[in-house]
Order: C-alpha cells, then sequence, then structure tokens
C-alpha cells in the first residue's frame, strides 16, 4: 500500500470536505449515479438511498471526519478516519476511528464501504 495521506484524490478530498463542511448537495456529488456504499454491513444503492443515509446519519448528527490515514492500494483509496459527531457513543471507543474503502472511476465514487475494524498490529 503507498501512503497517499497528504495528497488524497480530490473526488476523495471532496467527499471529506463535505462531511466537515455539512454540505449535503457537495457529498452527492462525489457518488456515481449507479454508486454502492455499505455502512457497516446496511447496503444503500443509488442516489436517493445514499442522500435519504447521508441526511439522517452523517447531516442529521453533525458528523465530521479527520483522516488519520490514507493509502492506495490497486487504484482504491483507504481511509482511517477519527469520526466525530452527535450520535449514540455508548461502546464505542473514543477515538472512533472507522474505515473507509473507496472505489473510484471517472472521478466518481462508485463504491464505499465503512467499516468499524479492529486494529491488529
Amino acid at each position: 500500500m503507498k501512503d497517499i495521506t497528504s495528497a488524497l484524490p480530490r473526488v476523495v478530498a471532496d467527499h471529506v470536505t463535505a462531511y466537515n463542511d455539512q454540505d449535503p448537495d457537495a457529498l452527492m456529488a462525489t457518488f456515481a449515479s449507479d454508486a454502492l456504499l455499505n455502512d457497516i454491513r446496511r447496503e444503500f444503492f443509488g442516489p436517493a438511498a445514499i442522500r435519504a443515509w447521508a441526511d439522517k446519519e452523517i447531516f442529521g448528527a453533525n458528523v465530521t471526519l479527520e483522516v488519520q490515514k490514507a493509502y492506495e492500494q490497486h487504484g482504491d483509496v483507504i481511509l482511517h478516519c477519527r469520526v466525530s459527531g452527535d450520535f449514540d457513543k455508548t461502546n464505542l471507543p473514543d477515538p472512533l476511528i472507522l474505515t473507509y474503502y473507496f472505489s473510484v472511476r471517472n472521478d466518481r465514487i462508485t463504491q464505499l464501504i465503512i467499516v468499524h475494524n479492529a486494529f491488529v498490529a
């Protein structure tokens, strides 16, 4: 894996910025029209489903991301992000670090998988 923490692909950087700016339209502009999003084993396919998920779980909870590490592997992008916001943090670690697996084609996110991994040294 190649470390790209200081040089994220534009669409991935725009995606993170949309979270932090609380900008749903900018977030949706990062996705392909047939994108698939999987957030901790729940699938959302297409713009309407992804927008409903984002409105409730990202923007409704004021979620922000702080990129800790970013990697490129075989053309895909993996981010480890510190996640903050106004959501139920019961039984969650502090800090909460989630892994975002981005597949990008033609400068749009075609697939995003979000996982709470157990990190192994």
